[in-house]
């Protein structure tokens, strides 16, 4: 009986440390030990997605793992992000964080419940326009606006995309009237510019960039603090005498708030070398994007310095974000 009692006792003393076991935090050591999901707050075949599984699948090679990519777009990456934000902090769940994920009113979450692993890259918003409008220049463009105020479209896709804060922005800064048309997206706005729909575009690059090449739209300047790997030539626009305008689309990685440090450690320092290498330099420039790494607490002021900028603008303007 004592033996059958001590084998019992011994049986509840093993499962009890097998849970613990379980329930114990992953390190480092043993991280990753199966799959790991990113979620990818948009559609398939965006920038965004791009971005993901470039890095979904150099991650799975330098982990040793697969690393999943999952699309869950929907209210304006709002879905996504708001199911990353719930996820269990154990480094299994990530996801594809880009420049004001918490601008929308009613998110379900807010920019402390994650955890920044690292910076990928940045792509500006770029002023272009439709060859058959008279501007060759920004300078063209605000003496256009204020000689018919209104009279001047700029397609952008719809709030709160950051297309759409530049274009305020651009107003609030130049001090000019041009009316802004949204569209569902940058191909629809791409397409409507190339027929002369919109006079102007608040867009990203890489839908753009085929057209920009053949010369059906002209590009005017790049919102950015520096000029564009994928296009050299286009001056920034402070060189264009607005130095006050600019709006950068930052494309980071981040994971739940309570993450183990170990882990962020471990993934930032396998996605520093991941963007740092020539071939996703290269793939990320031909994307119209600018490689950009960095530790996670200088990812962690970039989210809190574009945040409050862009917030600042929106209470500045009144603006209702949805």
């Amino acid at each position: 009986m004592r033996v059958a009692s001590h084998i019992a006792r011994l049986s509840v003393v093993v499962a009890a440390l097998a849970a613990v076991s379980l329930d114990r935090p992953a390190h480092a050591e043993d991280y990753p030990a199966r799959a790991i999901t990113l979620i990818v707050p948009y559609p398939p075949g965006g920038g965004v997605d791009n971005m993901g599984r470039l890095v979904a699948q150099k991650l799975s090679v330098a982990l040793g793992q697969q690393v999943i990519v999952e699309n869950r777009p929907g209210a304006g990456a709002v879905i996504g992000t708001r199911a990353a934000a719930r996820a269990v902090p154990d480094g299994y769940t990530l996801v594809m964080t880009t420049t004001g994920i918490s601008l929308p009113a009613n998110t379900g979450y807010d920019i402390k419940d994650f955890a920044p692993v690292g910076l990928v890259a940045s792509t500006p918003i770029v002023v272009m326009a439709n060859p058959a409008l008279p501007a060759h220049s920004l300078a063209d463009v605000i003496a256009l606006a204020r000689k018919d105020p209104g009279k001047v479209t700029a397609g952008t896709p719809p709030p709160p995309t950051l297309n759409y804060f530049a274009a305020e922005l651009f107003k609030v800064t130049t001090g000019v009237d041009i009316t802004i048309v949204t569209y569902k997206g940058t191909g629809p706005l791409t397409n409507d510019l190339v027929g002369g729909h919109v006079s102007l575009g608040f867009n990203t690059i890489a839908p753009a960039l085929g057209n920009i090449q053949a010369g059906n739209l002209r590009v005017l300047a790049v919102a950015a603090p520096k000029r564009a790997a994928a296009l050299p030539d286009v001056p920034t626009a402070a060189e264009s005498g607005l130095p006050g305008f600019e709006a950068v689309l930052y494309y980071g990685i981040s994971a739940p708030a309570g993450t183990p440090r170990a882990i962020i450690e471990r993934l930032n320092k396998e996605l520093r070398a991941i963007v740092a290498s020539e071939e996703t330099t290269r793939r990320i420039i031909a994307d119209g994007g600018d490689p950009v790494t960095g530790t996670p607490e200088e990812y962690a002021e970039n989210i809190e310095r574009e945040e409050a900028k862009w917030a600042a603008l929106i209470k500045k303007l009144g603006l209702v974000v949805n």
